[in-house]
């Protein structure tokens, strides 16, 4: 597989905790994230859900993006994951992944929960 250098964000859920990473392989960690192969800031949040990403020319331009998104209020980045993701739907989908299974519970308790308040969806 080519590498690709990208800025990417994962969440816990819709308006949860964010989490900026930068690699190369994004599939590859998305599943790391997922999995959650590596203790951290991503793995104690729950941050698995890909809700924005943007592929860069240069790891350096990737890195630098980073940083300076890093440094953002959090006003900023739920902006920018909005514009083109409003519901924080998880992007790995469109990228050949399978639903996070976490992500597929959360939706059903959510029609559950509506249903149980007599709403019809």
């Amino acid at each position: 597989m080519e590498k690709q250098p990208c800025v990417y964000m994962m969440a816990s859920r819709r308006h949860g905790t964010l989490y900026i990473g930068v690699t190369s392989n994004l599939v590859g960690r998305i599943l790391q994230h997922r999995e959650g192969r590596f203790d951290g800031f991503s793995k104690r949040y729950g941050c698995v859900r890909l809700v924005w990403f943007a592929v860069a020319d240069t790891m350096e331009a990737a890195i630098t993006r980073e940083k300076q998104m890093k440094k953002w209020n959090r006003d900023w980045k739920a902006r920018l994951i909005e514009e083109d993701n409003p519901q924080w739907d998880d992007l790995a989908i469109g990228l050949g992944l399978p639903p996070f299974i976490a992500d597929l519970r959360s939706s059903e308790e959510a029609l559950l929960d509506s249903r149980l308040r007599g709403n019809d969806i």
